[in-house]
């Protein structure tokens, strides 16, 4: 796992901008903090920030090899999980290898088969190839959205990198904010190609751009498609069972320490309950951590998204596989310290909001990287099989929007909407942002004839699911692990297993009645009964009420400042109002608005951007 950046200029000599190039790629330090590089030629350079992972010594970047048309070079962050068997098939067509990186296999790859080795690679990647035969650079973003890649359009080419502060570093970028950039701030659509930063994009996952004299074009090379699915319900759950069993073992290789995050639910149990049985055939313990709060289990109060503390699950699940086991517990104090904040904020590159949700798992990875430097997690299994609360509340799913905002109070509520400048509030229209939104998610969809009223519908809101939510959660699990050098690998997005899922009938998904059913009977031979039949808890927030008098006192501290360009955007009355609340009886969304109002007043002071509201 890796920082990457670059810069393409077909009417500028780059070998004069080395020192520019070395600030853009600076500034993923922490996302390599093993080692450094940079490739620069007169029209192209590339830079790298290394976090060493597989051959050590060997897979040292960027990367190039020279033929008698010219340099190919290779930027490259993230993994390839079956670089052994693509090896293997290069060497038969005639291929050395001087490493046993799978770095060097993807740059053999694009040597063999050109921009088709982005249909042969399976993992998570973000990688930029300038191929000196053809003067053209090549940028490939895995098929789910998994590490982070980002690019902006110049006069003469593009400059492009993990994280948009590489490219703020480039003087070429204005950090202007707009109100496009801000709609999204504020709800949760993820619109496809939305960057905070006015004319930088995402490269869309499941893309390939090449940039040439003549612009940048865009391909998509993967995209989920409706087919039938011809499989009975045990052969599903077989099929489901081996898949997962095979993602595991590849993503436990590596050539540094390892570990699965456990919440005690059923998708962390389900990847720790495989690994250890996987590890155990070499004689090797799972290593597990675990967040908690101090208090949390002895004063756990249920509401409407938790039903029970995690706790209990994390140590009954930890006992039955012997795991070498730690538990990460932090205080109010902590989760509200000034300075953690500065570190998540840059971290992440825009203002969350989500308060102590970032913060402690900054602080959970920072523990679990004096220890291990990969980590596996179970992201993308709610999306996939169905988790959510709202995939089977029948209200929620009549609504015409998506559904993790009409579910309950909803994430991104009007009520939430509170914190804005009236002035703002009015300008940005969120209602009619969504409303587009959703329309372009409805209409991306593929159908099958032969589908059900219900079924149609269910495929809709697991495709909404895995191309926009679950992209918001993989950025951030991305940028809070890059952030202290630990990569997290997310097993439940390898694509075999999302196609095929995907493609399973909703009817399938549920057939015992529960959320979750296929996933439930797959690893049930793993699981302890409890954990196999406990209810969906999302991941763990504090309910100590000194987090909010923390966040209380600092919001006073930001009323008091008068001036400060936060008021441009945040509603002074209603911070005043907030302050002044019995933080024993604040609603969520109240203390979520204090935690966005310090989050902007921190990313502006951090950042200093120019903001256009007009």
């Amino acid at each position: 796992m890796c920082g990457i950046t670059g810069w393409v200029s077909f009417d500028a000599d780059l070998t004069r901008q080395r020192h520019v190039l070395d600030a853009m790629t600076e500034t993923m330090a922490c996302r390599g903090p093993d080692d450094r590089g940079a490739f620069v030629r007169t029209h192209a350079a590339l830079g790298h920030r290394r976090l060493a992972i597989i051959d050590l010594p060997g897979g040292v970047q960027p990367m190039t090899v020279s033929t008698t048309d010219g340099v190919v070079a290779l930027v490259y962050s993230g993994e390839t999980y079956n670089f052994r068997e693509l090896r293997t098939e290069l060497r038969a067509l005639g291929h050395a290898f001087r490493t046993d990186s799978d770095t060097e296999v993807v740059l053999r790859g694009y040597l063999q088969w050109g921009e088709r080795v982005a249909d042969r690679l399976n993992g998570m990647y973000a990688l930029a190839i300038w191929d000196e035969r053809a003067e053209r650079l090549v940028m490939i973003r895995d098929r789910l959205g998994i590490k982070p890649f980002y690019y902006f359009p110049t006069p003469d080419g593009v400059l492009f990198g993990s994280e948009p502060k590489a490219m703020l570093a480039n003087p070429l970028v204005p950090s202007v904010v707009d109100l496009d950039g801000l709609r999204e701030l504020f709800v949760l659509t993820k619109t496809p190609g939305w960057s905070l930063w006015r004319d930088m994009y995402e490269v869309l996952p499941g893309t390939l751009i090449t940039v040439d004299r003549n612009g940048i074009h865009p391909r998509t090379y993967w995209r989920l498609t409706a087919a039938e699915h011809t499989d009975g319900r045990d052969e599903t759950v077989a099929r489901v069972r081996d898949l997962l069993t095979d993602i595991v073992d590849r993503q436990l290789v590596a050539d540094v320490p390892r570990c699965v995050l456990l919440s005690g639910g059923l998708d962390s149990s389900s990847i720790t309950g495989l690994a250890a049985a996987r590890l155990a055939r070499d004689g090797e313990r799972v290593r597990t951590f675990s967040v908690d709060f101090v208090g949390q289990e002895r004063n756990f109060v249920p509401d409407p998204m938790r039903e029970t503390p995690d706790s209990p699950f994390v140590r009954e699940m930890a006992a039955l596989v012997g795991s070498v086991h730690r538990d990460v517990v932090l205080n109010p104090a902590e989760l509200s310290d000034l300075s953690v904040r500065r570190a998540v904020l840059p971290a992440r590159d825009i203002p969350t909001g989500i308060g102590d949700m970032d913060s402690s798992l900054y602080l959970l990875f920072a523990a679990i990287r004096a220890e291990s430097t990969v980590a596996l997690s179970g992201e993308s299994a709610d999306e996939l099989f169905g988790g959510y609360r709202w995939f089977h509340d029948e209200v929620t799913l009549k609504e015409d929007t998506f559904p993790w905002l009409a579910f309950g109070d909803g994430f991104a509520g009007r009520a939430r909407w509170g914190i804005l400048a009236p002035r703002l509030r009015e300008r940005l229209n969120l209602e009619a942002h969504i409303a587009e939104q959703y329309a372009h998610a409805r209409a991306e969809v593929d159908h099958l004839d032969s589908e059900t009223e219900a079924e149609h519908r269910m495929r809709e809101i697991c495709h909404m699911h895995l191309t926009r939510f679950v992209r918001m959660l993989l950025d951030r699990k991305d940028r809070m692990s890059m952030a202290v050098g630990l990569e997290v690998r997310v097993p439940f997005c390898d694509h075999r297993l999302v196609e095929y899922v995907y493609n399973t009938p909703w009817s399938l998904k549920t057939f015992d009645g529960r959320e979750k059913s296929l996933l439930r009977h797959a690893a049930k031979h793993v699981l302890p009964r409890s954990i196999a039949e406990r209810v969906k808890s999302p991941y763990p927030s504090t309910q100590d009420p000194g987090y909010v008098v923390n966040l209380q006192q600092l919001a006073k501290e930001l009323l008091a400042e008068g001036d400060s360009p936060l008021f441009e955007l945040v509603d002074r009355g209603w911070l005043r109002r907030a302050v002044a609340e019995d933080p024993f009886r604040m609603e969520d969304y109240t203390r979520a608005g204090l935690d966005r109002a310090i989050d902007l007043h921190t990313w502006l002071e951090l950042y200093s951007p120019e903001l256009r509201l007009d």
